[in-house]
């Protein structure tokens, strides 16, 4: 990880989010995400994971509260700062896949900004050798499995070598050993803060330090994630039984 500094990398202040005639999904929500730390966001389907993490990259726009990244308030007029120092993972890899070919795929970001093209060639062989994808460099996306899909995903987003990454479920899919494997790239790279939402909890025991579990619109839990995951009422309270 880079070296610490004073400014929190993300902070969320007091905010609120909701669909048109619905009740909040998120109702007051406030945390900060500091250089260095690796933190698993927590909580059942439909409890608003996807939707907080959607806000944190611009993509919804809250009622109410802030969100600041690197200590500017993220805001239409600074949208595109922020995302330039974010990488985002959807929950379906197919939504970030788009290209005729995966290689296209991983060096498509880094043009868009400016990148020459042998620069980013060059990147986008190396992720995909490092995740095992490189023979399928000229193959469409459509051709690989669930998993392989998600990993080329993944390279997309690294190739822009993103300050903060930011992970949607990023196991579904995946096999053991390709679990294994994710985990061990992520805790390599260079990055201020990852912050992954996932159900996977034996796999967030060993990629995060720290948990936050969003109930009810709220993060009602932030605890160190051994602790936690040791904490089996607490786990039980919220529906996260450990062991299923």
């Amino acid at each position: 990880m880079i070296e610490s500094s004073s400014i929190p990398t993300i902070e969320v202040e007091k905010l609120v989010f909701g669909y048109p005639q619905q009740k909040p999904t998120l109702r007051g929500i406030s945390f900060t995400l500091n250089p260095g730390e690796r933190v698993a966001l927590l909580g059942l389907t439909g409890a608003g994971k996807s939707t907080l993490l959607e806000n944190l990259i611009g993509l919804k726009m809250p009622q109410s509260g802030e969100i600041r990244v690197r200590g500017t308030k993220l805001e239409q007029a600074t949208l595109s700062q922020a995302r330039r120092s974010i990488g985002f993972c959807f929950q379906d890899a197919n939504d970030q896949l788009f290209m005729p070919t995966i290689l296209e795929d991983v060096t498509f970001g880094p043009r868009n900004y400016g990148v020459p093209a042998g620069v980013a060639r060059d990147r986008a062989l190396v992720l995909l050798e490092e995740f095992g994808l490189l023979e399928f460099a000229n193959r469409s996306a459509h051709e690989l499995s669930g998993g392989q899909r998600r990993l080329a995903a993944l390279a997309a987003i690294l190739a822009l070598e993103p300050a903060i990454l930011i992970l949607d479920e990023p196991t579904n899919g995946l096999d053991p050993s390709w679990r294994r494997h994710l985990a061990k790239v992520l805790l390599q790279l260079p990055v201020e803060v990852i912050l992954i939402a996932s159900h996977d909890l034996n796999w967030i025991g060993k990629t995060t330090q720290r948990a936050l579990i969003l109930a009810e619109g709220q993060i009602k839990v932030d605890r160190n994630t051994q602790d936690l995951l040791q904490d089996i009422s607490t786990l039980e309270h919220y529906n996260l039984p450990p062991d299923w």
